[in-house]
């Protein structure tokens, strides 16, 4: 009953996992606007989203075990690292070589935050079924 439980909000945790690192991401373009040959970073969520699914073990938040006796196995989870991060191309490029466009900095960070908050809003209402579900 738990794995079905946990298998069936696995893909919402992923969905929010990549969502949030995606909006690290979009937020240090946003920072880096003025910095000069600062090149603008992004991923392509769909095709991130379905690799991560297909992985056999599922991504967690970047995380390490504290060993508290030389017996412990050590053991880290990280999460999608910049090698999946791709440059964006620049529209109009500037003089400096930065390649930050904030209007499409600023509305795929809108964009984004919009899906997260999607997301979260599903998840609550899958939650609230099983609960019903539960209580009866």
């Amino acid at each position: 009953m738990i794995d079905r439980l946990g298998e069936e909000l696995g893909f919402y945790r992923q969905a929010l996992s990549l969502r949030h690192y995606r909006q690290e991401v979009l937020a240090a373009n946003i920072a880096n606007a003025d910095t000069p040959n600062y090149k603008a970073r992004d991923f392509d969520f769909p095709s991130t989203l379905k690799k991560a699914l297909s992985d056999a073990s599922l991504r967690l938040s970047d995380t390490q075990l504290t060993l508290t006796s030389a017996r412990h196995i050590p053991a880290k989870a990280s999460t999608l690292g910049p090698e999946h991060l791709l440059y964006r191309q620049p529209l109009q490029p500037s003089m400096d070589g930065n390649t930050v466009d904030m209007d499409t900095e600023r509305l795929r960070f809108a964009d984004n935050a919009l899906h997260y908050q999607a997301d979260l809003a599903a998840i609550s209402a899958r939650i609230r079924t099983m609960m019903t579900a539960l209580q009866q």
